[in-house]
């Protein structure tokens, strides 16, 4: 059994205020899936956009498969998301209507195998709500600290 992938987005929610998360498919091709299972991928700088009715992650990364032949993937292609239309609808909605924004959270294998891109619609922070999170973090590290000194 091979060890689980996990491939995080540990930048988007300093910089994004999360409202809804969907789970979407990704169309892959074979060289780009094998990389994948290596661990081999980035989502960090990555975004989603729609192309007519169609949403598109663009900027992720996924490394070039080692053993590949020149069928090789291109690295930061853009990769179609597979959603339902009713959630394509309401993002396509959400994102033109009230200006918010589609960015991936976590780019994961599932138990049958499947790679998976968690997305997540949200809104941009300013400055002083970034702020105040670094605020509440350093005093939930303290409080934690604190607490284990008693123990």
């Amino acid at each position: 059994m091979q060890k689980p992938i996990n491939i995080l987005n540990k930048r988007a929610r300093f910089d994004y205020e999360i409202l809804d998360k969907f789970v979407a498919g990704i169309q892959l091709t074979g060289t780009e899936i094998k990389s994948i299972r290596l661990g081999k991928a980035s989502v960090t700088e990555s975004f989603c956009e729609f192309h007519e009715n169609e949403l598109f992650v663009v900027n992720m990364y996924i490394q070039e498969y080692s053993f590949g032949t020149h069928y090789n993937h291109v690295p930061r292609g853009e990769r179609r998301l597979l959603l339902t239309k009713k959630e394509l609808k309401g993002l396509q909605k959400n994102v033109e209507n009230k200006g918010l924004t589609i960015i991936p959270l976590r780019l994961f294998i599932n138990e049958r195998g499947l790679a998976k891109l968690e997305i997540a619609l949200g809104r941009g922070k300013k400055l002083y709500d970034k702020r105040e999170t670094l605020k509440t973090r350093e005093a939930d590290r303290k409080l934690d600290r604190i607490k284990k000194e008693y123990r």
